[in-house]
């Protein structure tokens, strides 16, 4: 699978996504990561990318020309299923369900923001406008970063053991991952549960199902529709 960023700094991302089993995959071909300068697709001899928003407004925007001309770079060494994506604070946000259905494409066109956004007319070059939280950052690099990560997590071959992706929160149910231990069994008074140590698998299956649920309606009670609803109770 192919991924594309285009950024005011393509070389933000090299570092992170240069290690772990995205680095692997990198490395082993089973993804493809390009990065591309935005300021390499201006028409002007400094190059700028940004100006003021009409209408008056505190800070600058970037502008739309220079992430149309790099998309249109970019597009001819695209497969015809790649889904090209506008990272935004203002846009639905992004999810498991989103990872998987990434993945069963041919790539991804990550378009970074920053400052105060992009030109609202980026999106009609756009499939999709996606946000990571509630919450805003300095720019989509990081953002990138993390729909990469968790895309490529669900092609064949980049995790090792799939089971390990099968386990993961959010993976087939709406909710989150059991808690999980390992040595040593005991640690300043805090111990394993002793359910982990019986080597009964049924037991030990049946307990990660409830714990999962439990740390589910506690942390994320949203996703069971509990919010309100006592959540905070065992169950």
């Amino acid at each position: 699978m192919r991924f594309d960023v285009v950024s005011i700094f393509p070389e933000a991302l090299r570092g992170l996504l240069s290690v772990g089993v995205v680095g692997q995959a990198w490395d082993g071909g089973e993804i493809a990561i390009h990065f591309h300068d935005l300021r390499d697709f201006t028409d002007d001899a400094h190059r700028v990318v940004d100006d003021r928003p009409y209408g008056g407004g505190a800070g600058m925007l970037l502008k739309v020309e220079p992430f149309v001309r790099a998309l249109e770079a970019i597009r001819p060494a695209c497969g015809p299923r790649t889904t090209v994506v506008l990272l935004s604070a203002q846009g639905k946000l992004f999810g498991h369900a989103d990872a998987v259905r990434y993945a069963q494409g041919d790539g991804l066109v990550l378009l970074c923001g920053r400052y105060e956004g992009v030109d609202e007319r980026i999106l009609a070059f756009v499939d999709e406008e996606i946000s990571i939280g509630d919450f805003v950052l300095a720019g989509g690099e990081a953002a990138a970063a993390v729909v990469i990560e968790a895309t490529a997590r669900m092609l064949p071959g980049v995790v090792g053991k799939y089971e390990s992706v099968a386990t993961d929160s959010f993976y087939g149910e709406a909710r989150l991952g059991a808690p999980q231990y390992t040595r040593p069994p005991l640690f300043r008074g805090l111990g394993v549960p002793d359910v982990l140590l019986s080597g009964d698998h049924a037991r030990i299956e049946e307990f990660r199902a409830r714990e999962a649920w439990k740390k589910t309606a506690k942390n994320r009670p949203s996703l069971l529709g509990l919010c309100g609803k006592g959540a905070d109770e065992d169950g």
